[in-house]
């Protein structure tokens, strides 16, 4: 997600929604997709706080593993959302402790789940 506006407008909270799964926390929310515009139905924010840790090399392993879990599960989301809609998806990490790869897998897996459910 590049565009300031578009961040913004998701964390406002007006039309956005969000839920939790432990470590991860999913904000979203679906905007009309722009006429004529290549752009990806899906468009992803991960977020590892500086407060969470300190040191840039254990932020982006976190990055790492939450934007590898959602390559393995986008479909889930791409196949419940209308060809006119794009999704914006934000996951912020909750906690300061590293966690297994299979575990954020997993977590990100559900949480996409539920958010395809929702669409």
């Amino acid at each position: 997600m590049v565009s300031r506006q578009l961040i913004e407008t998701l964390f406002s909270g007006e039309h956005s929604a969000s839920m939790a799964r432990f470590p991860l926390r999913a904000v979203y929310m679906t905007i009309d997709r722009p006429e004529g515009a290549q752009t990806q139905p899906v468009q992803l924010l991960v977020s590892v706080s500086k407060k969470r840790f300190k040191h840039a090399v254990d932020r982006n392993r976190v990055k790492r593993q939450i934007r590898e879990a959602y390559r393995h599960h986008k479909q889930l989301l791409g196949s419940a959302l209308p060809d006119d809609k794009q999704l914006l998806l934000a996951l912020v990490w909750l906690t300061n402790e590293h966690k297994a790869t299979s575990d954020v897998d997993d977590n990100v897996r559900r949480l996409m789940e539920r958010i395809s459910e929702k669409l």
